[in-house]
């Protein structure tokens, strides 16, 4: 039996319902057993009582009551040689604190019911004395582009808080159906968790705009520019989140009326861009971290190869001097 645990939500967390977080790290509790210690409230949140359902933010203390053993605990897998080939092939940036990967498109962070192979399970082939780097932010699925993992406990702390304290500045770029107006801007306003048709499936969760005082609404406010058009077919679209929401992006640039290309969930009638690929076409292309020591950490992520195929055949120059907006 193990004695009681407080447990820091990193920002990579933030967002999961607090039962499924916490049965990724304790598999082996029965779901009956995890429903009683929150009905009891040994399961808590900042010192408070809650449900399952309720959702982690980043830098919230989650107490974890003294747990049984795993009773029969599986060996861990080891990584293939293609396995560590391949994520170490993704590293872009590394120092004695942090890994930066170039993330390709259609590779999950984390795993799920049905995903078992994820960066998440690949850091292992990072492991240096017996421990692995971790992940401090997410990118969806099929988002490219700069993730930053933390080498160690100590470095994890100091991105956790540049992350949830916005000092971490992040730029994405990406191509849009349609062109917005007005061409250079901000997006603001609440959004939520709603179900929508996505694939032809109704039902599907997605995010999507709501009033202030909805029933999870957060704040987001993204600023967007325009460094290049083609027509009235596409744009070049450079975003700056202020704020780190779950498809945030995605979303403010449906409600422009002109969402990323490639995009399943955030959509529009306008017919698809000819010679572009059905993939999602957002990059995570920079991101600027405070060290501790006073200085700043600049990483820089390549285009993965369809964004640079839309590029060329959309007229986009990628070495085109871009100045960021002021938030």
């Amino acid at each position: 039996m193990s004695g009681v645990q407080i447990l820091t939500v990193d920002e990579a967390d933030a967002g999961a319902r607090l039962d499924r977080w916490f049965k990724r790290r304790f598999p082996h509790m029965a779901h009956g057993r995890v429903e009683k210690l929150l009905r009891t409230g040994q399961l808590r949140i900042d010192g408070k009582r809650v449900k399952g359902s309720a959702r982690l933010e980043a830098g919230q203390s989650v107490r974890i009551p003294p747990l049984p053993e795993p009773s029969d605990p599986k060996p861990e897998r080891k990584l293939s040689e293609a396995d560590i080939n391949f994520i170490k092939a993704m590293v872009i940036y590394e120092d004695k604190d942090i890994i930066a990967l170039n993330k390709p498109t259609g590779l999950a962070v984390q795993g799920g019911t049905k995903t078992t192979r994820h960066i998440d399970g690949l850091l292992k082939a990072f492991k240096t004395e017996g421990v692995s780097p971790r992940l401090v932010h997410r990118l969806d699925r099929d988002t490219t582009g700069v993730l930053v993992i933390a080498k160690h406990a100590k470095s994890a702390t100091w991105l956790g808080k540049a992350f949830q304290s916005r000092r971490a500045k992040k730029v994405y770029w990406g191509i849009t159906n349609g062109v917005p107006r007005p061409s250079i801007g901000e997006v603001k306003g609440y959004m939520a968790k709603s179900e929508g048709l996505v694939g032809g499936v109704e039902g599907r969760e997605i995010m999507a705009a709501v009033r202030h005082g909805t029933e999870g609404a957060k704040h987001a406010r993204t600023l967007y520019q325009l460094p290049a058009e083609a027509g009235k077919r596409a744009a070049w679209v450079v975003m700056q989140p202020l704020t780190g929401r779950k498809h945030q992006l995605r979303l403010h640039m449906e409600l422009l009326g002109t969402p990323l290309v490639g995009d399943t969930k955030y959509t529009t009638a306008r017919e698809f861009p000819g010679g572009l690929k059905e993939v999602l076409h957002l990059h995570a292309r920079s991101l600027t971290l405070p060290h501790p020591d006073g200085s700043e950490i600049h990483i820089e992520a390549q285009l993965p190869s369809h964004m640079k195929r839309a590029f060329e055949l959309l007229g986009f120059d990628e070495n085109t001097p871009i100045e960021l907006m002021e938030p």
